[in-house]
C-alpha cells in the first residue's frame, strides 16, 4: 500500500511538471509556462530550471550566445534569480511566442534588469528556444503586463523544408533592408521599420515603449548603427519572427560598443514586418 501511495504521489508530480508547460496555442498558456518556469528556478534552483524549461539546441545569451544546456551544466545551482513576465505574444499558428519583464538578483548587492525569452511549441509542450537579459538600475517606472492573445488560428497545411526556408529568407532580407537602410540615413531608419508600440531593452535603462520615444532614445546617444544578422526563424503562422546577431554601435561622443541583439518581428495587414520588440546586451570578444 505504502509503495503504491508512493507511485501515485510520484506520477502526480510528473504530470504537474508536465501541464506546467503544456500548451493550447494560448498566450494564456504560454505566461503560465514562464510563472512556472520562474518558480521551478526559486525552488530548485536556476541550474535546474533551465534544464528543465530548454529545448535542445537552445540559445543562451552569457553574454555571447551559447547552448543552453552546456552553460549550465557547467553552472551552480544557485537560488538568487526571480523574474516575471510583463508582455507576451503567441502566434497565429500557436507554436511559437515569447515573453518578457523584468529580472532581479539577489546577493549582497541586488541587481535588476529586462529579459527576453523566445519559446517554442515542441511535442504540446512550451520549451526555451532563445534567452538574453540587460542589467538596469532598480526600476522606478509602475510595470504594466500586456499579454496578447492571437486574434485566429491559422496553421499551413504543407510546411515542408523549403517553405520553411522560404519564410525565412523574408526575414532575413527584411533584415538586410533595415541594416542598409541604417548605413543611408542612420537610426532615423528605424521610423521605417517601428511599430507604434514597439519596446526597447538596451543596458542602463528601463524599457523604451513606443515608436516616437524609442526614435528619441537612439537619436539622444547613437550616430550610427549598423547590423550583423547571425540567425533568424519564423512562426509556422507567418505573423510573427525573430532575428539575433551583432550591432555595433557609433555613439555621439565617438565610442564604438558591440552588442548582441534579438529582434522580434510582426508581420502587419499590408504584408509588411514591423519590428515590435527589440534587445541589446554588451558583446564580449
Amino acid at each position: 500500500m505504502i509503495n503504491k501511495i508512493i507511485c501515485t504521489l510520484l506520477a502526480a508530480t510528473f504530470t504537474l511538471g508536465a501541464s506546467a508547460q503544456h500548451t493550447d496555442g494560448t498566450t494564456k498558456s504560454l505566461v503560465k509556462a514562464e510563472e512556472e518556469f520562474a518558480a521551478t528556478a526559486a525552488k530548485d534552483g536556476v541550474k535546474s530550471a533551465f534544464d528543465a524549461y530548454s529545448a535542445k539546441g537552445a540559445l543562451v545569451f552569457r553574454p555571447n550566445p551559447v547552448d543552453a544546456k552546456t552553460f549550465y551544466a557547467n553552472q551552480p545551482n544557485d537560488k538568487n534569480l526571480s523574474w516575471a513576465p510583463a508582455y507576451a505574444k503567441v502566434s497565429r499558428s500557436g507554436d511559437w511566442g515569447f515573453t518578457s519583464g523584468g529580472y532581479t538578483v539577489d546577493g549582497e548587492t541586488k541587481a535588476y534588469g529586462e529579459y527576453l525569452s523566445v519559446w517554442k511549441a515542441i511535442n504540446g509542450k512550451w520549451e526555451l528556444v532563445l534567452d538574453l537579459g540587460a542589467e538596469h538600475h532598480k526600476p522606478l517606472q509602475p510595470v504594466t503586463t500586456h499579454f496578447v492573445e492571437p486574434k485566429d488560428y491559422f496553421k499551413p497545411k504543407f510546411a515542408g523544408p523549403k517553405q520553411l526556408a522560404a519564410g525565412k529568407d523574408i526575414i532575413l532580407t527584411t533584415e538586410k533592408t533595415l541594416n542598409m537602410t541604417l548605413k543611408s540615413y542612420g537610426v532615423a531608419a528605424y521610423g521605417g521599420f517601428l511599430n507604434h508600440d514597439a519596446r526597447v531593452i538596451f543596458p542602463g535603462y528601463e524599457p523604451v515603449i513606443g515608436k516616437d520615444k524609442i526614435i528619441a532614445f537612439y537619436n539622444s546617444m547613437i550616430d550610427k548603427m549598423s547590423l550583423r544578422t547571425v540567425g533568424a526563424d519564423k512562426a509556422a503562422g507567418g505573423d510573427l519572427a525573430y532575428t539575433y546577431g551583432v550591432a555595433t554601435i557609433d555613439y555621439r561622443t565617438d565610442l564604438r560598443e558591440s552588442f548582441n541583439y534579438v529582434f522580434i518581428y510582426e508581420r502587419q495587414p499590408d504584408f509588411n514586418w514591423n519590428l515590435i520588440q527589440q534587445i541589446y546586451v554588451p558583446a564580449e570578444r
